[in-house]
């Protein structure tokens, strides 16, 4: 019948062209992943275009990526970047059943955007970043065009008959062709995963091998009572495993110590310093419980954890180089930190420079810093939100002003400057819990960095506030723990809580978006007493 066999035509060629398409960009993948292991890992096409995605995403669209899909955000983009290569890929190899050489084109063009937004990325080291995604298209486009070719003389496309078809082809002939392109791509893609494993040895090696000097000035003993005993109450400190991870990395960087280097330069630094690991770590270094905020947290998230840190004050670094405060004469009212993969945060001179533990870490909790959370140098300031305080992989310090740079997220339309909102979170009981009538734990965390907290209150329903009891305060830059015993009758409540910080400024009710600095508002939860 030939309205059957036409179908048949038509669904056999969309097969085939979308086939050949796949395996196109699983072999342009592949390809560029092994010149990448090569070169710089870094500068693999899925990493470089999903960097580029990441700048030119307004602010919004970042928030509510990492309100919905939490640390999992990053995963999420590269799985959208693959998916919309894969369509692409299909579309592109029934083109090329058709015409062979506009397919070939088309996946010509996808390495000329992967080289472009290699070349855009702050940490591009020039051209040498372009050659993974030239190498890939390439590859790419060659398979495509090959397998359309021995695709179009599959039998029931050639119209030729018996088992090879048209010049002995056919169907065996695009399945071998097919076979060898997959058995290559996959050969290819695992040498580039084993060159890019071997360019992070001599970083993992430098990690394992690094012995942290003791503190010389160690963190205060932590006083008793700062630890509640309350079920569902989050730890006083967090795990290196368990401590959030919020930043625009989609792979982390592996930086090995024996070559990092800071340089400290920039405006009003009269004598401009670059330090080594191995200097840092000789000078006396300070330990210290901090408490770290993303800006992106909303009102009781999850992104924020305290830990222990050891590190190098900073203050001490910028009057070694000659820098000043603002508030005595100096140049510089801006400190810009440059991490290894091109980031910028700008923190204001003066709030580094005022007494507060600012410091270039080293340690967490007792061990180096892991790679996720910035080995082997990050900054952190107390008291100022993740943004413009926190930089990982740190690597150059620029002082400079607010009016002549704006650093990263600033060009984004968040604040320039971004002190630590007080704010305060119920961990227990969980919202939409189901308590039993009678008495029922409230407990939780509240931080105001740099400035301590001195009250929780609790109200249920509509009811008066009640004083809760406050665990011992660690210290000003950390969180503190509290807990209310609250005698719960059947029935829906809604439960509330605010905190007052150490200036005596009671948390405002004023609900606001973590846009421009830092979400604000009160704490709630509903739960439904049986």
């Amino acid at each position: 019948m030939p309205g059957v066999s036409s179908f048949r035509s038509k669904l056999v060629r969309a097969v085939l062209g979308a086939s050949a398409g796949l395996l196109a960009a699983f072999t342009a993948l592949a390809v560029a992943e092994l010149v990448a292991g090569l070169v710089r890992p870094a500068a693999g096409p899925v990493t470089v275009v999903g960097g580029a995605v990441i700048d030119r995403t307004p602010a919004p669209v970042k928030d509510f990526a990492i309100r919905t899909f939490g640390e999992d955000d990053k995963g999420v983009l590269q799985l959208g970047i693959l998916a919309v290569l894969a369509l692409v890929a299909v579309a592109l190899g029934m083109l090329g059943m058709s015409h062979r050489r506009a397919g070939a084109a088309g996946v010509l063009l996808f390495g000329i955007v992967g080289a472009a937004a290699a070349l855009s990325r702050p940490d591009s080291t020039g051209v040498g970043d372009v050659l993974p995604s030239v190498a890939g298209a390439l590859a790419g486009a060659l398979v495509l065009y090959l397998l359309a070719a021995k695709a179009v003389q599959v039998p029931d496309l050639a119209g030729a008959g018996g088992e090879d078809g048209v010049g002995g082809w056919g169907r065996r002939g695009f399945l071998t062709a097919a076979g060898v392109t997959a058995v290559a791509a996959i050969s290819a893609g695992a040498l580039g995963r084993f060159f890019t494993g071997r360019q992070g040895q001599g970083a993992v090696a430098s990690r394992e091998g690094l012995v942290l000097p003791e503190p010389a000035a160690p963190a205060p003993a932590v006083p008793a009572g700062v630890r509640l005993k309350a079920p569902g109450i989050t730890a006083f400190t967090t795990s290196n495993s368990d401590f959030y991870r919020v930043d625009t990395a989609l792979t982390v960087p592996k930086v090995d110590a024996g070559t990092w280097r800071l340089r400290i330069h920039g405006r009003g630094v009269t004598r401009p310093r670059t330090h080594t690991l191995d200097q840092l770590l000789a000078r006396p270094l300070i330990e210290r419980d901090i408490t770290l905020t993303c800006v992106s947290n909303e009102v009781g998230g999850p992104y924020i954890g305290n830990a222990r840190w050891l590190g190098v004050p900073l203050a001490d670094l910028l009057e070694e180089a000659g820098v000043l405060p603002p508030s005595r004469g100096g140049r510089a009212d801006q400190l810009v930190a440059r991490s290894v993969d091109g980031m910028t945060l700008g923190s204001p001179v003066e709030d580094v420079m005022d007494g507060r533990d600012a410091m270039l870490a080293v340690g967490m909790n007792g061990e180096p810093l892991p790679f996720e959370h910035g080995f082997p140098v990050r900054m952190l300031v107390p008291g100022l939100y993740g943004y413009v305080s926190a930089c990982k992989w740190i690597t150059d310090i620029e002082l400079t002003t607010f009016e002549a740079y704006d650093p990263y997220w600033v060009k984004r339309k968040w604040a320039r400057r971004a002190p630590v909102k007080t704010q305060s979170r119920i961990d227990t009981p969980k919202p939409f819990a189901r308590p039993a009538s009678g008495t029922v734990t409230i407990a939780g965390v509240a931080w105001a960095q740099h400035r301590g907290v001195t009250r929780v209150e609790i109200r249920v329903d509509d009811g008066p506030w009640q004083d809760a009891d406050l665990a011992a305060q660690a210290g000003v830059d950390t969180w503190r723990q509290w807990s209310y015993r609250w005698n719960a009758t059947p029935g829906g409540h809604h439960i509330t809580v605010r905190a007052t910080d150490g200036t005596g400024r009671v948390q405002t009710e004023e609900r606001t978006r973590t846009i421009p600095d830092g979400a604000s508002g009160w704490h709630s939860v509903f739960v439904t007493v049986t």
